[in-house]
């Protein structure tokens, strides 16, 4: 799997004034900005190639933040949702881009975290490029399921139903943000009509691959962390769960240099180089001795 999207649209407005400025995924999570998370959870699935969606009017804080990627071993395009239209919207946008092979998409916050969740992701991805299933989803278990879509799994993780915002859900395990799918997406994509709020529907779009039997709901359990950032709490809990994580291991959560040397993409010398120029703060200091101890 080589390609990917991030959807870092809307207005954000949950997070009024702090996003009346500016996109909600530059807003620090701690020590780096939201869309960092979102950036390595792709790079760790081994995904260089990555179209990032966002308004016309936030594009150019994510082009002056990331440019083409290249220093970063990564090509990052760049394309517009000028409104919310939903999230299957991103493979209509996102069509030439993907078109032709497995893809991923993941949205810009959502907040991914826990011990081999690189290698994990990697053999999902590899079960979709391979055709052994045609859609991985990620289910998450919370207190609350009826808040959010749900899936049902069987033995074997073969989805068998989903459910948006269910009264008596019938699994305890949320749908996250991130999504792999097969070529078949932006034909899917295309197809769907939009609900009754005037959207497309990634839900809709899962459910034709539920249909075909060809979708499976990967568990995200115990010793895995997935975050939201909509609202200011939700914003604030991430913030401290990465902070008390980092000061405690002394490792720095996503990464995208770091992500970016142990995945092979650049070598040492480029990632102490980035560090540099960074090095007046605590972070890029990290990044050089990261980059000093990989060489050791």
């Amino acid at each position: 799997m080589t390609k990917g999207i991030i959807l870092a649209g809307g207005t954000g407005s949950r997070l009024f004034p702090l996003t009346r400025a500016v996109s909600k995924q530059l807003l620090p999570v701690y020590d780096k900005p939201m869309i960092y998370h979102p950036l390595t959870t792709l790079m760790l699935a081994g995904i260089r190639e990555i179209l990032l969606i966002s308004t016309p009017h936030d594009l150019p804080g994510f082009q002056r933040l990331l440019g083409d990627g290249a220093e970063l071993g990564l090509e990052i395009g760049y394309a517009e949702q000028p409104s919310p239209n939903g999230l299957a919207e991103a493979f209509v946008i996102g069509a030439e881009h993907v078109r032709g092979g497995p893809s991923a998409l993941v949205l810009g916050d959502n907040i991914f975290h826990g011990a081999s969740f690189g290698s994990m992701l990697r053999r999902r991805a590899a079960d979709v490029a391979s055709g052994r299933t045609g859609c991985v989803l990620f289910g998450y278990p919370v207190r609350d399921p009826e808040r959010y879509g749900v899936g049902e799994a069987d033995a074997d993780g073969r989805l068998v139903s989903i459910e948006e915002k269910p009264e008596k859900p019938r699994s305890d395990r949320a749908i996250t943000g991130l999504y792999l799918y097969d070529s078949q997406v932006v034909d899917i994509a295309a197809s769907i009509t939009p609900s009754a709020r005037g959207e497309l529907e990634i839900t809709d779009v899962n459910r034709v691959y539920l249909e075909q039997g060809r979708a499976e709901l990967q568990d995200l359990g115990r010793g895995f962390a997935w975050l939201d950032t909509g609202t200011h709490e939700s914003l604030m809990d991430a913030g401290q769960y990465v902070r008390v994580l980092e000061n405690r291991q002394g490792v720095r959560i996503a990464c995208v240099e770091e992500v970016a040397l142990r995945m092979g993409f650049i070598d040492a010398d480029a990632c102490h180089a980035l560090g540099a120029r960074q090095a007046g703060s605590g972070y890029g200091e990290y990044v050089m001795g990261v980059a000093e101890q990989f060489r050791g």
